[in-house]
């Protein structure tokens, strides 16, 4: 168990917490989703009642190692001036002497939030000088940032090497989520995989037949596993380099009695486009069309296996999400989440924006704020950024 915020004095302590404040903006710089800086105000709350002196670092967007204002953090220390209010102080940089001089005129319970991380090419390079420059801002070191932590960057592989450290609440939740539905599932556990590409899951696929009882597959992901079993699927999107992998999952899911579910029936079209006339095939996809969405008689298969489960998770879209013709398997599933009795844990962006397209993400069990990091735990993978914090029994 690694170490917590509640585990280590921060009274009077500079604290340096890296969070994702990763939030998108529109043209004006406003604020469009503020969910990603909610998720983490218990911390910040936390620390400052407990008298620390509060440095936030963050990255936005992807400014390539330059400083761009476009990709400023700026309009966030307003929304949390508000939030917090006026105790929130900002500096247009986030190394050097001058931010040095500002953290050492911090008083306890007052922030201040650094100019993005991402400024600098050192930050992904997780260059040692980089770290280091960061790390003479604070005395204590807490990673919150669920969303990098699958990452080894400066701001949080390397600062954690160099500083006493610990996760936030956010991190502690999202790792203690995940692994409580993966390691140890109320059963019958169920998972329901979608998205482009089989390339993109493969280590998922290979943890989940060996973990759940009963796999959905469908999206683009879905054509690979149909061509692998001799279906025909017209202009679907095909991995053709991984047709065999795809028959080694079925076969390995055979071995350890694990239900792969695949789709029966789907929205078709002859273009890939948002206003491609769907029309609907059942078994094999004619070779002028190509798959775009899960047929009625899927979703009825996937909702029996859902509806019987006890634990679930959620990877990905089962059709072309972003196009509303095609959305609508992925919307059927979004509300049988909602409706779920049992822990459910859903990651993956557009797994999520459905989930927020029909409700509230409160009524689930876990709603992970961090795809590709939640991606590689639900593989069983280890993270970089969870990995490097002390554990819980070191001193």
């Amino acid at each position: 168990m690694k170490r917590t915020i509640k585990d280590i004095d921060v009274n009077n302590k500079r604290v340096l917490l890296r969070v994702d404040f990763n939030v998108p903006l529109n043209e004006s710089g406003e604020i469009t989703d503020d969910t990603r800086i909610r998720l983490e105000l218990p911390t910040i709350r936390y620390l400052l009642q407990h008298n620390a002196k509060v440095i936030i670092c963050s990255h936005l967007g992807r400014p390539d190692g330059e400083k761009n204002p476009k990709y400023s953090l700026l309009p966030v220390a307003k929304y949390l001036v508000k939030e917090l209010l006026g105790r929130v102080f900002f500096v247009s940089d986030c190394i050097g002497e001058e931010v040095e001089a500002k953290t050492k005129l911090l008083k306890p319970g007052e922030v201040l939030l650094l100019e993005n991380v991402r400024f600098y090419k050192e930050e992904e390079n997780n260059d040692p000088l980089f770290a280091k420059k960061l790390s003479k801002l604070a005395d204590i070191y807490v990673d919150d940032a669920f969303g990098t932590a699958h990452r080894k960057h400066a701001s949080n592989y390397g600062v954690a090497s160099l500083l006493p450290n610990a996760v936030g609440f956010l991190m502690g939740k999202e790792i203690n989520a995940i692994k409580s539905v993966i390691d140890n599932p109320t059963r019958p556990f169920v998972a329901i995989l979608g998205g482009a590409k089989v390339s993109d899951k493969i280590p998922l696929l290979n943890n989940f037949v060996k973990k759940c009882d009963t796999i959905l597959i469908g999206g683009g992901m879905a054509y690979t596993f149909l061509k692998a079993l001799g279906h025909s699927v017209g202009n679907s999107l095909v991995d053709d380099d991984k047709i065999e992998i795809a028959n080694q999952i079925m076969e390995k899911a055979k071995e350890n009695n694990v239900k792969v579910v695949l789709p029966v029936d789907f929205l078709c079209a002859k273009d890939f486009s948002p206003n491609a006339k769907a029309k609907k095939f059942k078994g094999d996809i004619p070779d002028s069309y190509q798959g775009l969405d899960i047929g009625p008689k899927t979703i009825k298969l996937f909702k029996n296996e859902i509806m019987n489960a006890n634990s679930l998770i959620w990877n990905g879209p089962l059709g072309v999400f972003e196009f509303k013709n095609f959305s609508k398997g992925t919307i059927k599933i979004a509300k049988l989440v909602l409706k779920f009795k049992g822990k459910a844990v859903v990651g993956g962006g557009d797994s999520v924006s459905a989930i927020k397209k029909v409700g509230s993400t409160d009524k689930i069990y876990h709603v992970s704020s961090g795809g590709g990091a939640s991606l590689k735990l639900m593989a069983g993978e280890k993270l970089p950024g969870v990995e490097i914090i002390q554990d819980l029994e070191e001193k």
